[in-house]
């Protein structure tokens, strides 16, 4: 009978063990899951995080990656570029007029870099994340190069140069050494007043039907659920589409291509906002915009000339000469470019030639 009722309780002892243990995995499991309150960690390679199926060169989004695209986007040495959005679980983007759209803590953002080469193959050079790490609420960024087998990209934050032959939309051929950003210039272009964030998914910047789709961009992702608080698309702004002449007036086109190229540095907060130069699409200030304006720090890079913009003058204004440049120390933008973008140059030359004297 003793022995009964000791085995009785022994039983019953193991069995309470054991579903304090249980209790205790669960909760561990589900403090993992909840990636509020731990620090995001960047993986070895692009292929660690299963954004993509199949060949991962040919970057078909698995459910949940939301590829995006944007009216007009920055040049960067005509390189192909592919955009993606990865939401975490049951979470959503809510709209803002203004600046960057609000991700959720844990929100990814892809960005993709590739070139057409001479046998008008696409080759890829880079991805960069950009990810709202949710411990800091802060957005932080990295750089993966691709392999020459084009199978993968591995985690680089040093920087590279890859010597690269492109063809361009035209065909024209161009040579030269792409340069690979160490993550220090990322933040350089994303910092505004001390803080790290994106630049390209603006409301107006997404507002828009994209080649090969049916709908507005924001309209579809409100449906789909992505995106909450638009209100009607109709009373959304809108940053033109820079090579779009037929639907957009030449002030508002080259107005457009300076914000999404320039103004990530050139505005209040940014890594230029000493120079007093603001190109913001929304900026009416002449003098902010450079017309008449005397350069603060341009030093060597304004080759001698007096003014930013002079209207009517192009061939005299220093935003043009140093957009035409790929000196270090001249060249405009600084970063993420090393050929002269032609069809950007002439768009800002003829709208300077036109502008009232």
């Amino acid at each position: 009978m003793q022995k009964s009722y000791l085995l009785t309780i022994s039983i019953l002892l193991s069995t309470f063990l054991i579903l304090l243990m249980h209790q205790g995995c669960n909760n561990t499991n589900k403090a993992k899951s909840d990636n509020s309150t731990e620090g995001f960690t960047f993986k070895e390679k692009l292929s660690d995080y299963g954004f993509f199926k199949g060949n991962l060169k040919n970057l078909e989004p698995v459910k949940g990656v939301t590829r995006y695209d944007l009216s007009t986007p920055l040049f960067t040495d005509y390189a192909i570029k592919d955009r993606f959005i990865v939401l975490p679980h049951a979470k959503q983007i809510n709209y803002r007029a203004s600046g960057s759209l609000e991700f959720p803590d844990s929100s990814i953002i892809i960005k993709n870099f590739a070139y057409t080469n001479e046998a008008h193959q696409k080759i890829m050079i880079e991805t960069r994340l950009l990810v709202k790490d949710p411990k800091n609420k802060k957005w932080i960024v990295m750089n993966y190069l691709w392999n020459k087998e084009q199978t993968d990209a591995i985690r680089h934050i040093t920087g590279a140069k890859v010597p690269i032959t492109l063809l361009d939309e035209n065909g024209n051929k161009h040579v030269t050494n792409y340069m690979v950003p160490n993550t220090n210039d990322c933040k350089r272009c994303h910092t505004n007043n001390g803080t790290l964030t994106p630049i390209g998914p603006k409301a107006r910047n997404l507002n828009f039907i994209p080649k090969d789709q049916m709908n507005n961009q924001l309209t579809k992702w409100t449906l789909e659920g992505i995106l909450v608080g638009l209100p009607e698309i109709s009373k959304v702004a809108q940053l033109p589409v820079w090579t779009d002449s037929k639907h957009y007036s030449l002030e508002k086109r080259a107005r457009a291509y300076l914000d999404i190229n320039c103004a990530h540095c050139h505005t209040k907060g940014g890594d230029a906002f000493n120079t007093g130069l603001f190109l913001d699409y929304e900026e009416n200030n002449p003098n902010h915009l450079g017309i008449k304006k005397a350069p603060v720090s341009a030093g060597g890079g304004a080759g001698g000339l007096d003014f930013d913009i002079i209207p009517g003058n192009p061939t005299q204004s220093i935003l043009l000469h140093r957009m035409n440049s790929v000196e270090p120390g001249t060249a405009m933008p600084e970063l993420a470019r090393t050929i002269i973008h032609k069809e950007g140059v002439a768009l800002i030359r003829e709208w300077i030639q036109q502008l009232p004297q």
